[in-house]
C-alpha cells in the first residue's frame, strides 16, 4: 500500500480517521496532503505525520498550548471540541444542576443552584475565535450557562470576568507570547468550584489531572453535541466593568499625584496583540495622557510581522518603541506581551550625568526583577496598614523579601507560576520575573499587565513630580541592600527526556562551587522546602550570597537557570562600579553553571 519504509498503517489508518472527522476544511486539506505524500514515499511528510499522531496533547496547569495544525498533538478544533466536553463533564460532576450541600454557596442561583457557567475569552491568534465559538457551542449543548466575550480581548480582562461574573469556570483562548504558530487554552476555576484564594485564578494540582481524566481523546467529533444557540454574547459592559475596577489600582486620591504631573508623554506597544484595544483607554480613564501607540504594532496581527518572537524579552522585539521614544524624548516606555497579561518597561537615562551617550538620551530596559521590586517598593505603604502580603515565586529575586522585612510586611514566597502567586492568603501585591505582576488580586487574580501599568505610569509621574526617577529608586535600594542583578541560563535540548538526564546528574554529582566560590548551601526541592510544597528544582547557594536555582521547562524542552548575584556598595559614588563587578560576576557564573551541566 505504501513506498515509504517503515510508515505504520496503523499511523495511517489514525490519520485517515481524524481527516474524515476533522471540522475545518483547512487542516483535513493539509493533512489528506500529508498522507498521499506520505504513501508515495515522502519521509518529511511520515515525519511530520508521525509528529501530528505521537499522543494526546496533555493537558496540564497550564491548559493547553502548542503549534496550530491537524492530529491529537496539535491545538484544532477537534482537540478543542473534546477538551471542552471534559470540562464540562468535569464541572457538572461537581455541580450538577447545583449540587445540594454545597459550602460555598454561589454560582447561577442566589442560593448557589443552577447549572455551571462558564465565561470564554479569546485573544486574536488565528483560530482562537473559532476555538472560543466551538467551546461554546459544546458547553451549551451540555447545559451550561455559557457567556462569550464580545470581541478579542487581554488575558486579564477574561480573568476579571470570571471574578465580576461569578463564573464556576474560565476559558481563555490564547498562546500568550509564544510564536505565531502557537496557540492554547488555558481555565480559570471560581464560583462554586474553589475557595476565594482561588477564585479566578488558573488552575493548580490536581484540578488539571481530574479535568484530564474526564477528557475522552478518542470520542468521535458526531458523539459530542454542538449547540446552534443558547449561549450569551456579553456586551461592552464586561470592558467597561474592567475599566472602571482598574483605576481603583492607583494611590487614593489624596495621594495621588496632580492631574499636570500625569501628563507623562508613554510610548506604548502591545506587540500587534490585543492590549491595544483597552490599555490606552486605561490611561486616558485615570487622568494619562493617552499613549503614543507604536504604528506598525498597534493592531492586532497573528502573524506578528516585526518582530521575530512576541515577547518583549526578546532581542529586536522593543527596537521599534524605543527607537520612537528616542524621537519624541518620551518619559517611559509600556510593552505588553500579546495577550497583555505581561508588563515590560523601558526608562530614559538622560537625568543621569554620564550616562547620556551621543545622539541624545540611551534608554535602558528593566528586567523582571526590578520592575518587581520597584511596583512592591511603591505599593507597600499602601499595603502595610491592611495587613496584605507581597509574594514572589522562588525563582524570582530574593531583594523584594529583604525590602518586605525591612518595611515590616509579611512576604510569601511561592512555586513558579501565577497560579500559585495568586492563591496566596492575603495577597496584596504578587510578581514573578518573566515580567508578571498582579497589583489587584481582588480584580484579577493573575498577572495582569494593563494594570500594573497604570500603577508603574502612576509611580514615575510620583517621582518626576519630586525630581525622581525610576533609576533613583533603584539607587536607593542597591544602597540600602546592596546591587542585586539577575539572570537567565537555558539550555534547550532535542529530546525532553534528556532533562531529567541532567537534574540525576546535578543530584548525584552536586557542584562543591560555583564561579570559584563554594557552595554553602544546596537544597533539592523535589523534597519540599520550608512551606513550599515539592517541585523538580536545585537551589544552590554560594558563600559570596549568590544563589543558582535549576528546574525543568513545565512547557518547553529545556532547562532553565535562574542566576542571582549581590554585591554590598557603600556610596553612590561606587555604584557604577559595583554595578560592573555584579555584572561581570553574572556572567563568571553563568559559564560556570554552563560547566557543571556538561556545556
Amino acid at each position: 500500500m505504501t513506498d515509504t519504509p517503515g510508515l505504520d498503517p496503523a499511523l495511517l489508518a489514525a490519520a485517515e480517521d481524524w481527516a474524515r472527522q476533522d471540522p475545518d476544511g483547512g487542516d483535513r486539506a493539509v493533512l489528506e496532503a500529508e498522507i498521499a505524500a506520505a504513501r508515495a514515499g515522502d519521509l518529511a511528510a511520515a515525519a511530520a505525520l508521525a509528529s501530528r499522531f505521537a499522543g494526546p496533547l496533555a493537558f496540564g496547569t497550564a491548559g493547553l498550548r502548542a503549534e496550530e495544525g491537524p492530529g491529537p498533538a496539535r491545538m484544532n478544533r477537534s482537540v478543542v471540541r473534546r477538551t471542552a466536553a471534559g470540562l464540562a463533564r468535569y464541572l457538572l460532576s461537581r455541580l450538577g444542576e447545583g449540587a445540594d450541600g454545597d459550602p460555598v454557596g454561589r454560582g447561577a442561583g442566589a442560593d448557589g443552584s443552577g447549572p455551571p457557567r462558564v465565561v470564554i475569552g479569546y485573544d486574536a491568534r488565528r483560530g482562537s475565535e473559532r476555538f472560543a465559538l466551538d467551546s461554546a457551542a459544546v458547553f451549551a449543548a451540555a447545559g451550561l450557562q455559557t457567556l462569550l466575550m464580545p470581541r478579542p480581548l487581554p488575558t486579564p480582562v477574561l480573568a476579571f470576568a470570571v471574578r465580576h461574573l461569578d463564573a464556576d469556570a474560565g476559558v481563555m483562548v490564547t498562546a500568550s507570547h509564544n510564536p505565531p504558530a502557537d496557540n492554547g487554552y488555558k481555565v480559570y476555576l471560581g464560583g462554586r468550584m474553589t475557595d476565594e484564594a482561588g477564585r479566578g485564578a488558573q488552575i493548580t494540582t490536581p484540578s488539571d489531572a481530574q479535568i484530564a481524566g474526564f477528557i475522552d481523546h478518542g470520542a468521535p467529533l458526531e458523539s459530542i453535541p454542538l449547540a446552534t444557540e443558547g449561549w450569551t454574547v456579553l456586551d461592552e459592559r464586561i470592558v467597561g466593568a474592567y475599566r472602571l475596577a482598574a483605576r481603583t489600582v492607583l494611590a487614593a486620591p489624596e495621594h495621588s499625584v496632580t492631574a499636570a504631573a500625569r501628563r507623562l508623554d508613554v510610548v506604548y506597544t502591545p506587540l500587534h496583540g490585543v492590549g491595544g484595544a483597552v490599555l490606552p483607554d486605561l490611561f486616558e480613564d485615570a487622568g494619562f495622557a493617552r499613549p503614543y501607540v507604536v504604528p506598525e504594532q498597534a493592531d492586532p496581527d497573528p502573524a506578528f510581522p516585526t518582530v521575530a518572537f512576541p515577547n518583549p524579552e526578546e532581542p529586536g522585539a522593543m527596537d521599534l518603541a524605543l527607537a520612537a521614544a528616542r524621537e519624541r524624548g518620551a518619559d517611559l516606555v509600556i510593552a505588553n506581551d500579546p495577550d497583555a497579561d505581561r508588563l515590560a518597561l523601558a526608562v530614559p537615562v538622560r537625568e543621569h550625568p554620564g550616562r547620556e551617550g551621543a545622539g541624545g538620551p540611551q534608554w535602558r530596559m528593566l528586567t523582571g526583577d526590578e520592575v518587581g521590586v520597584l511596583l512592591g517598593h511603591h505599593l507597600v505603604d499602601r499595603l502595610r496598614p491592611t495587613g496584605a502580603v507581597v509574594a514572589n515565586s522562588v525563582v524570582s529575586s530574593r531583594l523584594l523579601s529583604r525590602l518586605a522585612t525591612e518595611l515590616n510586611v509579611t512576604h510569601e514566597t511561592t512555586l513558579t507560576g501565577f497560579k500559585w502567586i495568586a492563591r496566596v492568603p492575603g495577597l496584596g501585591y504578587g510578581y514573578e520575573e518573566a515580567l508578571g505582576y498582579c497589583v489587584a488580586p481582588d480584580l484579577v487574580r493573575d498577572k495582569d499587565g494593563m494594570t500594573a501599568a497604570l500603577v508603574a505610569a502612576d509611580m514615575a509621574a510620583s517621582l518626576a513630580a519630586e525630581g525622581r526617577t525610576l533609576l533613583d529608586v533603584l539607587d536607593a535600594i542597591a544602597l540600602q541592600f546592596g546591587v542585586t542583578v539577575t539572570g537567565q541560563l537555558s539550555i534547550r535540548v532535542a529530546d525532553i527526556a534528556l532533562l531529567e538526564a541532567m537534574m540525576t546528574r546535578l543530584r548525584v554529582t552536586p557542584p562543591t562551587s560555583l564561579a570559584g566560590h563554594d557552595v554553602t548551601t544546596a537544597v533539592d526541592l523535589s523534597a519540599g522546602y520550608r512551606d513550599l510544597p515539592a517541585t523538580d528544582a536545585l537551589m544552590y547557594t554560594t558563600a559570596d550570597d549568590s544563589r543558582v536555582i535549576v528546574r525543568p521547562s513545565g512547557t518547553e524542552p529545556k532547562l532553565k537557570c535562574y542566576l542571582e548575584v549581590v554585591r554590598p556598595v557603600d556610596s553612590a559614588a561606587q555604584l557604577p562600579a559595583v554595578r560592573g563587578e555584579a555584572a561581570a560576576a553574572l556572567e563568571q557564573l553563568e559559564r560556570s553553571v554552563a560547566e557543571a551541566l556538561g556545556q
